[in-house]
């Protein structure tokens, strides 16, 4: 370090309480607003730069950063608070750090948005893929596919949310003794084109005329969760619309990244052991109702069910990922899991041209310990376990504030990844064993 101290103070900032539109579900007095909370992309060239980056992110809490600071050459996020935007400026300049940005407003992204919200009344028939839908209307158009299909679908309820809510889910099963794939959607609240993406997928699977989706469609058990968070979901329409985590309380802050709470290296890198931060990992292995949730009935399901594929549903980022997120060692089946990869990215690509990167989750993204797929893989047993991060792009000014416009394109593309990825572990012979 050069000595320099951060001209940024440790000041914890509360959000002035603005009434956030929603259509016909306006959120509570108490929202959070971003209003003239500007985004940044950084580039961290020395050492000296990223302890600069991590002494900043430990130290104010007017700057969100998504992702740590690590290494250099590394690129980062941050959100910074009007209050501080030209200290942070003034930082940058300080101490030659190269950063431009990518948005002067967020909170015009948010409202924006809030313009494709339906309301919470919403039927469940009237759900489509040009809007964001609540978690009411989704759980009720749910209900509705087993009611319309019910030689086919069936719907779970496989626990409760630290709230209360039941954490709900679909089979698809259209003949006896299929292997079955299981699709996580919504672990990160914030994260809309998920459950969006989840339900598009679901649909397609039950109701489209494409061979090729009908072939998978039919041959294999398909299990849809589309929000494993149901209050962390539940709060982005009603309280903070970047919200990430759960919503039990932990002393003076409340959350769980779902997502670092599977016993997979818990506590190990990427995770935080602050409850107030953002990638908090809990207060020990499966602390959290919705991650037990979702161990319990895959270790239930797994053998009797003949579960092959994990698939979970993130943003943003544009990246298809396999285990591990805690080291560089590769796992057993690294080769086939790189084919399958590159075989949906290529699929996908070719519906709309969108660039995605694929990898295991170390080298790809960044560290991570405590998530789900790497759980699922071992000691789950599920050797075809997969990460999607979809639009936008790594310096994406939408982040998680994906317009409605772009649901139907991104499911399209993620359809035609699923037929591949099913396809290639079928070749690899992975729906052969027991």
């Amino acid at each position: 370090m050069s000595g320099k101290t951060v001209p940024i103070g440790c000041v914890v900032i509360f959000l002035i309480a603005i009434i956030v539109p929603i259509e016909g579900d306006a959120a509570g007095d108490d929202a959070a607003r971003y209003d003239h909370y500007r985004l940044y992309r950084v580039e961290l060239a020395t050492d000296e730069q990223v302890q600069l980056f991590q002494q900043l992110e430990a130290k104010s809490d007017s700057c969100t950063f998504y992702g740590h600071a690590r290494q250099p050459g590394q690129q980062l996020t941050i959100m910074v608070s009007a209050s501080k935007v030209a200290d942070f400026e003034d930082l940058l300049t300080l101490h030659g750090v190269n950063g431009r940005l990518l948005e002067r407003n967020m909170q015009q992204l948010i409202d924006r948005e809030a313009a494709t919200v339906k309301p919470i009344t919403t039927e469940p028939t009237e759900l489509g893929w040009e809007h964001y839908y609540q978690l009411e209307t989704i759980y009720a158009w749910m209900e509705s596919l087993a009611s319309r299909y019910p030689e086919h679908v069936t719907t779970l309820d496989i626990g409760q949310s630290y709230e209360g809510r039941p954490i709900k889910g679909v089979k698809l099963s259209r003949r006896p003794d299929n292997k079955a794939i299981v699709v996580e959607g919504g672990i990160h609240a914030r994260e809309w084109i998920s459950p969006a993406t989840a339900t598009f997928l679901l649909h397609e699977l039950i109701t489209s005329e494409d061979p090729a989706v009908q072939e998978i469609g039919t041959a294999y058990d398909w299990y849809f969760f589309p929000i494993v968070n149901p209050d962390g979901y539940r709060f982005t329409f009603t309280g903070d619309r970047l919200w990430r985590k759960n919503r039990k309380p932990y002393g003076l802050c409340r959350g769980v990244d779902l997502n670092r709470n599977f016993d997979s290296n818990w506590g190990g890198t990427g995770s935080s052991n602050d409850p107030c931060s953002y990638d908090f990992s809990g207060s020990g292995p499966f602390s959290e109702p919705e991650s037990i949730a979702i161990a319990n009935f895959l270790r239930a399901n797994v053998d009797t069910a003949r579960i092959r594929t994990y698939i979970a549903l993130h943003s943003y980022s544009q990246l298809l990922m396999f285990p591990y997120g805690h080291t560089a060692e590769k796992v057993s089946n690294y080769d086939d899991l790189q084919s399958i990869t590159d075989k949906a990215i290529e699929a996908l690509t070719a519906v709309n041209g969108t660039v995605y990167r694929g990898g295991s989750k170390h080298e790809t993204i960044y560290p991570s310990s405590g998530g789900s797929i790497d759980w699922a893989y071992q000691p789950g047993g599920i050797p075809v376990s997969l990460t999607f991060e979809l639009r936008g792009p790594p310096d994406s000014t939408d982040m998680f504030i994906l317009p409605a416009e772009q649901i139907l394109p991104v499911g399209r593309e993620t359809l035609a990844a699923f037929v591949a990825i099913v396809r290639e572990a079928a070749r690899l012979g992975y729906y052969d064993k027991m």
